[in-house]
C-alpha cells in the first residue's frame, strides 16, 4: 500500500511516500480504506526523536494516530460492518499508521453526514484528549474554565465540548485569533492577565509554562489540569496523557461530538489540507504555527 513514512529520525525532509504492508484489523479493531489522516503532535514529536517513544520505533514508520474511512475489514468482536463510514484513531501503543492507503482503528465512531470528510480523519484524538480532560477537570454547566492554547487542534475541540457542557469558557491565543474563538463560543482574552474575573477551572493546552499563573487564578492546583507541561506534578497539577500514562481507555466522546455535530454545535476547525506528497511541507507547518485548528492529509478520493 501507498503510506507516507519515514526510515529515519530527523526533520520534516524525511517524510516520503512509498509502499508499506498492508495492516490488519486484529480483535476489537476495523480496517479502514483511509480518506483523510490528521497530524497531531505525537506525530511530530516521534518524527523528530523528541519524544522518548522514538527510539523504540520500528522503521521505516508510517506516521498519524487520526483517520477516517470506509471500513473494508473487521475484526472479531469489532462492533462494525464492511462499508462503514467512520472516524476514530489507532490503538495507542502502535503511535501511528494512519497516514496511508489502510490503517487500522482501535476506537471509533460512525460518520455523521453532516461531517466532512477532512473533519473527520482530523478528530478522533483531539476529541478523545479535550473530552477526557474535561472529565477530569469535572466541567460541568455554569463553570467558568479557562483554557490556555485555545486556538490549537485540541484547544479549539475542548472549547466547543466545554460550551455544550454549559460553562463559560475563556481562551488564550494571539490577537489575530481572537475573532475564530468567539466564533467557537469563547471569550478571547489576552494572554493570562491579571484579572480575569473568578475562573473556576484551567486547561492548559498550550504547555508554555503558564501553570503557576493558573494556579494562582483558580486558586488551587486541584483546580488545574495539564496535557502538555510535564513539570506539573512538581506544582500540584495533574497530567493528563491518556493510555500511555495509564488513563483508562474508551470512545471518549467520539460518539457524543458526532451527534452535536449534527445539531450544528461542534466542528473541526481545519486550517489547511495537504495532498500525501506534500507530508513534509505539512509537518513543516504543524511545527511552525500559529495554528486555528487541524492540519490534515488526504490519502483517499480528493475532499470536497
Amino acid at each position: 500500500m501507498r503510506a507516507v513514512r519515514y526510515e529515519r529520525i530527523g526533520g520534516p525532509e524525511v517524510l516520503g511516500v512509498g509502499e508499506m504492508e498492508e495492516p490488519h484489523a486484529g480483535p476489537g479493531e476495523v480496517r479502514v480504506r483511509v480518506r483523510a489522516a490528521g497530524i497531531s503532535p505525537v506525530d511530530v514529536n516521534l518524527r523528530a526523536g523528541h519524544s522518548p517513544s522514538a527510539a523504540g520505533l520500528r522503521l521505516p514508520h508510517v506516521p498519524g494516530v487520526d483517520a477516517a474511512g470506509v471500513v473494508d475489514e473487521v475484526g472479531e468482536g469489532a462492533d462494525a460492518s464492511e462499508g462503514d463510514e467512520v472516524f476514530g484513531y489507532v490503538d495507542v501503543a502502535r503511535l501511528g499508521g494512519a497516514t496511508a492507503q489502510y490503517a487500522v482503528l482501535r476506537r471509533w465512531s460512525a460518520r455523521p453526514a453532516s461531517m466532512p470528510w477532512a473533519e473527520a480523519g482530523a478528530a478522533g484524538t483531539g476529541i478523545e484528549t479535550a473530552t477526557r480532560a474535561l472529565d477530569r477537570l469535572g466541567v460541568t454547566a455554569g463553570a467558568t474554565l479557562l483554557i490556555d492554547g485555545a486556538a490549537g487542534g485540541v484547544g479549539s475541540i475542548a472549547v466547543q465540548l466545554a460550551v455544550a457542557r454549559g460553562a463559560r469558557v475563556l481562551g488564550t491565543a494571539r490577537p489575530e485569533s481572537h475573532d475564530f474563538l468567539a466564533a467557537l463560543g469563547a471569550t478571547p482574552v489576552p494572554r493570562l492577565p491579571t484579572s480575569l474575573g473568578p475562573v473556576d477551572l484551567a486547561l492548559d493546552v498550550a504547555g508554555a509554562g503558564s501553570l503557576p499563573e493558573l494556579i494562582r487564578l483558580t486558586g488551587t492546583p486541584a483546580g488545574v489540569l495539564t496535557i502538555a507541561d510535564f513539570s506539573g506534578p512538581a506544582l500540584g497539577v495533574p497530567v493528563s496523557v491518556g493510555a500511555l500514562g495509564g488513563e483508562p481507555e474508551g470512545t471518549h466522546g467520539l460518539a457524543a461530538a458526532a451527534v452535536l455535530h449534527e445539531q450544528g454545535l461542534f466542528r473541526v476547525p481545519i486550517q489547511q489540507v495537504y495532498a500525501m506528497s506534500a507530508a513534509p511541507q505539512a509537518h513543516a507547518d504543524f511545527e511552525t504555527g500559529p495554528r486555528r485548528g487541524k492540519l490534515v492529509i488526504e490519502v483517499g478520493p480528493r475532499l470536497h
